[in-house]
C-alpha cells in the first residue's frame, strides 16, 4: 500500500469519525498503513474494538476506540477527554448521515439531528482539535462534504444545507491556518461504493455513473490534504460532470432520481 500521509506532520496520533465502516474504515487503514495510531470514532463500539485489532495486528500501530453519536449535543466534549492524554496531529471528521425525504415530513427533532450530525459536529470538531494543532504547529484537517451541496439536493435538503456551510468553512479556515502549519482540506464526496447507496435509494448496478471504490476515495482524499488542497472530489467522471452540467439541470435530475427510486409522493 503506498503511503500517503507523513507521520511526522499528521502524527503520532489520528482521530477519525465515522471510522466503523465505509470512507472513514478505508481511511482507518490506509493512515494505520502509513504508521499512525488510531482513535476510533463511531457508535457501534464492538465493529470499532474489531478493526483497531485488526490494523494493530497488520500494521503494529496504538489504537483507541470511542462510542459516540456525534449526532448528540455532549459527543465532542466526551472524545476531547478521552483523549487528553494523546499528541493529535489530524483529524478526519468523516461521520455524517443521508436520509431521502420531504423536508416538512421530518420532525422538527430529526432535522436538527441531522444539521447536528453533518455540520455542528464537524464545526466542534475542528475548532477543538484546531486549537491544539494551532499550539503544536502541525498538524491535519480532512472534512467530509457532499458533492451538489452548494446548488441543493432536492428531498435533501437540510442535509445539503449542512454540507454546504462544511465547504464555505473549510475554504475560510483553509488560509486562516496557514499560519499555524495545518492542512485542512474539504473531501467533496462523490458516489462511492458504500453502504449509503442502497440506503439513498439507489443501486450501484444500474446507476447512470457507476459509483467509485473506497480505495480511490481514499487515495485522492488524504493524497489531498497532503498537498493541502482547498478541496477534492475524488473521480474524473464526476468532476468533469460537475463542471460541464448546470446545476439547474443537475438539481433537477437529481430531484427526479430521489423521488422516484424512494417513492415519494
Amino acid at each position: 500500500m503506498k503511503r500517503l500521509i507523513d507521520k511526522n506532520k499528521f502524527g503520532p496520533w489520528a482521530i477519525v469519525t465515522g471510522a466503523s465502516s465505509g470512507i472513514g474504515k478505508g481511511i482507518a487503514r490506509q493512515l494505520a498503513a502509513d504508521g499512525l495510531n488510531l482513535i476510533l470514532v463511531a457508535r457501534r463500539l464492538p465493529l470499532l474494538e474489531e478493526i483497531g485489532k485488526s490494523l494493530s495486528g497488520e500494521f503494529g500501530i496504538e489504537y483507541r476506540v470511542i462510542e459516540a453519536d456525534l449526532g448528540q449535543e455532549g459527543a465532542v466534549k466526551k472524545i476531547a477527554e478521552l483523549t487528553g492524554d494523546l499528541d493529535i496531529g489530524l483529524l478526519v471528521s468523516n461521520a455524517g448521515t443521508g436520509k431521502p425525504g420531504k423536508f416538512l415530513s421530518f420532525s422538527h427533532g430529526e432535522q436538527k439531528y441531522f444539521l447536528q450530525l453533518n455540520a455542528l459536529s464537524h464545526f466542534d470538531l475542528t475548532y477543538c482539535f484546531g486549537r491544539k494543532m494551532a499550539k503544536r504547529k502541525s498538524g491535519g484537517i480532512l472534512i467530509t462534504g457532499a458533492m451538489g451541496a452548494t446548488d441543493g439536493v432536492p428531498y435533501m435538503a437540510s442535509m445539503a444545507a449542512s454540507k454546504a456551510l462544511l465547504l464555505s468553512l473549510g475554504k475560510s479556515l483553509h488560509y486562516e491556518f496557514k499560519e499555524f502549519g495545518i492542512n485542512i482540506t474539504i473531501l467533496v464526496t462523490t458516489p462511492t461504493d458504500t453502504a449509503i447507496i442502497p440506503l439513498l435509494g439507489f443501486d450501484k448496478d444500474t446507476m447512470p455513473m457507476k459509483p467509485i471504490t473506497v480505495e480511490q476515495c481514499v487515495s485522492e482524499a488524504l493524497g489531498a490534504l497532503a498537498k493541502n488542497r482547498i478541496s477534492v472530489m475524488p473521480g474524473f467522471k464526476f468532476r468533469v460532470t460537475n463542471a460541464l452540467v448546470p446545476a439547474s439541470v443537475s438539481r433537477n435530475m437529481t430531484g427526479e432520481l430521489m423521488k422516484k427510486n424512494n417513492h415519494i409522493v
